[in-house]
């Protein structure tokens, strides 16, 4: 990159690639956001909020250190599960350290178990640091238990207990992190946070406002494309979406009561697209019924879940 000059002599550089990998909804994304020091990945309470690969770009005064946030890893149910697992699956083989975060607050699921069976097959294993997540909901006791019994399933794993949310162990996971990255320049200029547009970010923003408001049978049936996204000068910018959903009643309890939810929904993801952007925002959405979307492959490339080939 031609605005970044490195001397190995002067100023000695790290760099390399650290996926992020877990069962859904253990915080990765919320972590994503909290080093990057800005939001640049959508979260909600709800599982699977990621579906796709993302890049979080983190330079650093001796490192540039590039995040790979994946889509949790789960027992998939439709073509869209497993696409979203080969995914999460296919960064490893870029990746030179490895963090599989886990939600501390409850012991080992089903799902954290096939994880450890999945690492433990790969060889070789980039260096691995064990991620503990939401210390901030137990006691001492109840930490060190925790520590023991996800230590088990990954031995050779380096272990952090961190919480995300409140930034506690997040320095030690950064110390950790530089320690096993390669020496190299930096990839990306120093203030790109991640390989997103504006446009896709959006998007993302658009579906987790979907997934805060709407119960919980409908939202991950819910795919977010923005049809148009215009800058209009001082006016700031226009944005035109589309909600999918795959049934008829879904689209009901999308739009509303004489429009109340999309209304809602509207304004939330407007907030938060106005934050990302730094300027106003014109959100207009609107829903179209694609049924069974989620196992439909020509759908999903539509939707830009799966490459052409």
């Amino acid at each position: 990159m031609d605005d970044i000059v490195w001397n190995e002599e002067e100023f000695p550089f790290k760099n390399g690639f650290v996926t992020l990998i877990g069962r859904p909804n253990t915080g990765k994304s919320t972590l994503l956001n909290a080093l990057l020091g800005q939001k640049v990945a959508a979260v909600s309470p709800r599982p699977q909020t990621t579906q796709r690969r993302q890049l979080g770009i983190l330079t650093l005064e001796n490192a540039q250190i590039i995040f790979m946030d994946t889509p949790g890893i789960h027992n998939p149910h439709h073509k869209l599960g497993e696409y979203m697992n080969d995914v999460a699956k296919a960064t490893l083989e870029q990746a030179d350290v490895l963090i599989w975060m886990v939600d501390a607050s409850v012991s080992p699921q089903e799902e954290d178990v096939l994880i450890a069976k999945f690492l433990k097959e790969i060889n070789p294993l980039p260096a691995a640091i064990l991620a503990l997540n939401k210390i901030d909901l137990l006691s001492s006791d109840q930490i060190e238990n925790r520590q023991t019994v996800y230590q088990e399933l990954l031995p050779e794993a380096i272990l952090v207990p961190l919480s995300a949310t409140y930034g506690t162990g997040q320095q030690q996971l950064l110390a950790e992190i530089i320690d096993r990255l390669p020496p190299g320049p930096p990839l990306y200029s120093p203030d790109q946070v991640t390989d997103l547009y504006e446009r896709e970010i959006a998007a993302d923003l658009i579906r987790e406002a979907a997934l805060l408001h709407l119960r919980d049978e409908i939202p991950h049936a819910i795919a977010v494309r923005v049809d148009e996204y215009k800058e209009r000068g001082e006016k700031g910018s226009y944005i035109a979406a589309t909600l999918f959903v795959e049934r008829e009643s879904h689209k009901g309890i999308v739009i509303g009561q004489k429009g109340s939810m999309i209304k809602t929904i509207g304004s939330t993801a407007r907030e938060q697209i106005e934050a990302m952007s730094g300027r106003k925002v014109f959100l207009e959405l609107r829903v179209k019924i694609k049924k069974n979307w989620r196992n439909n492959p020509s759908v999903l490339r539509y939707l830009g879940f799966v490459e052409n080939k």
